[in-house]
């Protein structure tokens, strides 16, 4: 991708203003705004590898290929929805760059409960939800070197305003949007500058005083502690009380035996009954 690359601008957006906006921020110290992109997580990577610094952001109106965890596709129709990746380089260890993925979990849903109190949910590795129904997705991919960890592009999609019929069929009765939520129509870029402070003021504490506090704000969002999960990744199911979450954001569970399991990866779900 070519920083010389198409600039008109999405309809709703305007560059000048939201860079006004983030004028001094930590996050949005450089803005890469595009109408129609490949990912933005893709983009974001470009920009780390020709050396552009920590609180780079890129914003799409529509992505082409936009991509979720275990390479699933993520539905990026143009005029509805904010897709968006930060690049990050932080002073941790490569094992412990999954809390980041929590970190923006808690960040996406300090914002959502603004206009849907009580209502907001974490799911447990990235996912945020508004009355059960999936709102947002969170995608961390890293570049590391000898040296550790060269740079971080976390990548966040949050439906905005898309309406239930333009769902896909195959999850129409999984996702919502906050305009199924509030039955309005609401401006994405308020919803970016939103998001971008309450993600600078989470990384800003995580990098002060490590991740206890933000783990703990992600457990009370996810309210999980005590409840029978069960996890699927590939071909392997495993199953148990949750005890929590370990300095690295892995989840623990815990069996009927006592031992604790460690699971950094797949699809959780409440057992029922």
């Amino acid at each position: 991708m070519s920083d010389n690359a198409l600039r008109v601008l999405p309809t709703d957006f305007d560059e000048d203003a939201l860079k006004e906006k983030l004028k001094g921020k930590r996050i949005g110290r450089a803005v890469y705004l595009y109408p129609e992109i490949d990912s933005t997580n893709s983009a974001a990577f470009h920009l780390g590898h020709s050396g552009a610094g920590e609180g780079t952001i890129v914003i799409a109106d529509t992505q082409l290929k936009g991509r979720g965890r275990l390479h699933r596709p993520w539905q990026s129709p143009p005029g509805r929805n904010l897709y968006t990746s930060i690049l990050l380089k932080p002073p941790i260890e490569p094992s412990v760059a999954p809390q980041l993925t929590l970190l923006a979990g808690v960040a996406v849903a300090d914002l959502l409960s603004f206009y849907c109190p009580g209502s907001v949910r974490l799911k447990w590795p990235n996912d945020v939800q508004i009355n059960g129904k999936k709102v947002c997705g969170i995608l961390a991919e890293m570049k590391t070197s000898a040296h550790g960890i060269d740079y971080i592009a976390i990548g966040i999609g949050i439906n905005v305003n898309i309406r239930n019929e333009e769902f896909d069929e195959t999850f129409r009765n999984l996702a919502t949007s906050l305009r199924e939520e509030t039955g309005q129509v609401l401006p994405r870029m308020d919803i970016a500058v939103s998001l971008y402070d309450h993600f600078e003021k989470c990384y800003t504490l995580y990098l002060a005083e490590g991740f206890q506090s933000l783990k703990e704000r992600w457990l009370i969002y996810a309210r999980i502690l005590g409840e029978q999960l069960q996890v699927i990744f590939r071909e392997e199911v495993q199953s148990g009380e949750v005890a929590g979450l370990d300095d690295s954001g892995a989840l623990l569970l815990c069996d009927r035996e006592g031992k604790i399991t460690r699971v950094i990866a797949g699809d959780a779900t409440i057992k029922k009954g």
